[in-house]
């Protein structure tokens, strides 16, 4: 998916003709999911959640235009802290994901709607250890609840949208804990923004954000 920032500068023109030539799954896995029947209760104006789903880019990409998430990190979630180094996650033998903690305000989008956001959007369910081009466990659908009730909203929703057969196959998501979340290099942090011509970028993941303005206009920030 991607390499250290010196090599992606050297590297973009063959990388771009490689993506361009591959399926972007990103337009067709866009769906929108029902609202949520349980939502957790708010009680106070910060809460953390974190989101495997494939590459951090896209995922923290289309959580920053969500109106109420006051800011994202793109990290590693599952495996030790010895080994929160991209390239050792890239190997697939860490245990961690590519994660991105949000936080959000409670009191303008809650943990559910977050949950609507990443299952219609963010991430194809579906998928075991891949999203789009990217294979491997680094890459799987993950959720890492931050608290019981996180915990409680989110196998609610899974067995919500289960029982709607929203998906034609069987959702692959799973939830886990971990015992910490470690920040990604600094040049992943933010890479949508600050590279928004970046050939995987515009294949793989203006897609969900174009599709997040598109489905759910009233949770969308410029």
């Amino acid at each position: 998916m991607k390499t250290s920032l010196p090599v992606i500068a050297a590297t973009g023109i063959v990388a771009g003709l490689l993506w361009a030539a591959a399926p972007s799954f990103a337009a067709e896995q866009a769906v929108k999911a029902p609202a949520p029947a349980l939502v957790e209760p708010v009680t106070g104006h910060r809460e953390t959640a974190i989101f495997a789903g494939g590459c951090f880019w896209g995922v923290a990409g289309v959580f920053n235009h969500v109106k109420g998430v006051v800011g994202t990190t793109s990290g590693y979630t599952g495996g030790k802290a010895s080994t929160a180094q991209y390239e050792d996650v890239a190997t697939g033998t860490t245990g961690h994901a590519e994660s991105v903690k949000v936080v959000f305000d409670p009191t303008k989008v809650n943990y559910a709607d977050l949950l609507r956001i990443y299952f219609s959007v963010v991430a194809d369910p579906t998928l075991v250890n891949r999203q789009g081009p990217d294979h491997g466990p680094q890459y799987r659908s993950a959720l890492f609840p931050q608290s019981p009730g996180q915990a409680k909203v989110a196998q609610a929703y899974i067995a919500q949208l289960t029982a709607a057969h929203v998906y034609a196959a069987p959702i692959a998501t799973k939830l886990e804990t971990a015992p910490g979340f470690f920040p990604a290099e600094g040049y992943h942090q933010d890479f949508m923004a600050r590279n928004p011509d970046y050939p995987y970028i515009v294949i793989n993941d203006r897609p969900k954000v174009e599709a997040l303005k598109r489905i759910f206009p009233q949770s969308w920030k410029a």
